[in-house]
């Protein structure tokens, strides 16, 4: 099967507004906070995703997926 690759500008898509990547990286999620205890359910390719990344910056991938939610948090804060 030939996959071609699409490349698209901003004329090509209409009425779509495109944002810059604001995520953080990985590495960057690893710092500690005062917390409270949730219960959710993730994905498990989301969490064998943040297992992984966790094992090689040596942290917990819990404390990652809490990190990524609070700079996610306080990027839309009023």
């Amino acid at each position: 099967m030939n996959k071609r690759k699409v490349k698209y500008t901003e004329k090509s898509i209409k009425n779509i507004k495109i944002i810059d990547d604001f995520l953080p990286q990985p590495k960057d999620l690893v710092l500690k906070e005062e917390t409270a205890k949730i219960t959710i359910s993730l994905t498990k390719s989301s969490i064998d995703f943040f297992k992984n990344e966790a094992e090689k910056y040596n942290t917990n991938y819990q404390t990652m997926i809490r990190n990524l939610i609070d700079k996610y948090a306080s990027k839309y804060a009023c």
